[in-house]
């Protein structure tokens, strides 16, 4: 029998949208700070020149693809906390925890080291120029190293969001771009016996900090601060959790991973533009992740609010909660996009002062497709209630069709074969952004998405636990 313990947030309870906001606010604010640790890698690198910046715009795709491949282990970790924290099962949690830590160590360990050894092949694969090889070499090379520390600060951030607690990872990260603050400068630029290390030094600032804050999250969760525990009995890899991990996870690693080969194949197309469209794609596409932060923030609490609900059975309001979610998040990025088109040149600036020519390329790209954020907004709620609903295959699938079907092949045939060129890429983004929208929008009402993975446990349950269950009202026209 499991034992009975409160859980650390219950959103199973009270107002929808205050429930979303005490859960939002925090993540976007953390959302929000980590934005700021990578762009403050490009603030600086841009002081270098565009070298520099085109050689670290090359690396981001591919850094994050690898990062995206074990994302889909800290989804399924969330998915199955906060289910489980919905029915109150928290030795069930605690054993969540471990079996992700775990998964996401030995998965960490075995990308970090193929890609150290083939960085060289992959950097040729993605076309870049001789000028940018051994800067994007170098880069890359040490992120490599640093893999394992970017999965377990990843892991930490999900796993707590998943029992509701927002505040610990929000901790984190202001202790991180505290840290990232001070090497970035130091490191890239130099500084009495520090010596300037450019690019080199953008990497080495990178893993200095998620390296610290990692041992930190893993100090936090091994003494059980705030809500999870994590026990050293429980690490041995069982294989009925390992298997729940890997069914949940592996359609949230394709998606991610769909999303950052994308990015890499729209990155390979730029890059047949020359210096400035990679310069210009690569500080645009830093200013997009940006602003879109509301919109990944109100993902990741719908997410949470809604595995509770439906791991306590409670179908409707869950329904509830992603239409209000959606609701909010159109509003407010199509607000936010309308600021952005206006300002677009001044953001590019920030970045890349002394460069024209990538200030307006730059700017073009913002502009294209910043009418189009409360769609990215609608778009990344749904696929947040679709995880949360346990459904991460359709998430899975509307990325897909998404990005493969819609923007890529639009963005190649209208730079490659009209006289728009460059700009072809940036409309591929709007279109693609357009036809996601209405995608998402039929998912959400006309589909059955909702899963509950913790009716399949009762047997492991206590019996207040299946009192607690039995006594809740259930919508048997949206159960699944």
């Amino acid at each position: 029998m499991l034992k009975h313990r409160k859980t650390k947030k219950n959103f199973t309870e009270g107002p929808i949208v205050r429930a979303l906001l005490d859960l939002s606010i925090p993540i976007v604010l953390t959302n929000v700070l980590q934005s700021v640790y990578q762009l403050t890698d490009m603030f600086w690198v841009g002081r270098i020149d565009e070298i520099a910046v085109a050689a670290v715009s090359l690396s981001y795709p591919l850094m994050f693809l690898l990062t995206s491949l074990g994302a889909g282990f800290a989804v399924a970790g969330t998915v199955l906390v906060s289910q489980y924290s919905g029915v109150g099962a928290r030795d069930k949690v605690d054993l969540i925890v471990a079996q992700t830590f775990s998964s996401m160590t030995i998965f960490a360990i075995g990308i970090s080291l193929l890609g150290y050894f083939f960085t060289p092949e992959l950097i040729s694969l993605m076309g870049a120029t001789e000028q940018l090889f051994e800067d994007t070499k170098d880069y890359l090379r040490i992120s490599m190293v640093g893999l394992i520390f970017s999965y377990t600060y990843i892991m930490f951030q999900s796993l707590f969001r998943g029992v509701g607690n927002v505040k610990a990872p929000l901790t984190l990260v202001i202790i991180g771009v505290t840290i990232n603050f001070i090497l970035d400068p130091l490191f890239i630029m130099g500084f009495g016996p520090i010596p300037a290390m450019g690019v080199k030094g953008a990497a080495y600032a990178t893993v200095g900090t998620q390296g610290l804050t990692a041992i930190y999250g893993v100090y936090l969760m091994v003494k059980g601060k705030h809500g999870l525990k994590l026990h050293t009995k429980n690490l041995l890899p069982q294989g009925t959790e390992v298997n729940r991990i890997i069914k949940l996870g592996l359609p949230a690693s394709m998606e991610q991973s769909t999303r950052a080969l994308s990015m890499l194949m729209i990155t390979f197309l730029v890059t047949s533009f020359g210096v400035v469209g990679t310069a210009a794609y690569g500080v645009g596409a830093r200013v997009l992740s940006f602003v879109i932060i509301p919109a990944l923030g109100f993902s990741l609490a719908t997410s949470t609010v809604v595995g509770q609900n439906i791991g306590a059975r409670k179908y409707e309001r869950a329904q509830q909660t992603a239409k209000a979610a959606c609701f909010i998040i159109f509003i407010s990025l199509t607000t936010v996009g309308l600021f952005t088109f206006i300002f677009a040149h001044q953001l590019i600036f920030i970045f890349v002062p002394d460069s024209p020519l990538v200030q307006e390329e730059g700017a073009n790209f913002i502009r294209t497709i910043s009418l189009t954020f409360g769609l990215i907004g609608f778009q990344q709620v749904v696929s947040g209630a679709l995880r949360g609903g346990g459904s991460t295959l359709i998430s899975m699938l509307l990325a897909m069709a998404t990005l493969w079907v819609f923007r890529f092949p639009t963005a190649y045939v209208l730079s490659k074969h009209t006289e728009l060129g460059i700009k072809g890429v940036w409309w591929a983004f709007g279109i693609s952004n357009l036809i996601a929208g209405v995608l998402s929008w039929y998912l959400l009402f006309k589909t059955k998405w909702m899963k509950n993975l913790t009716h399949t446990d009762q047997d492991d349950l206590s019996d207040e636990q299946i009192q607690t269950l039995e006594e809740t009202k259930i919508s048997d026209n949206l159960s699944t």
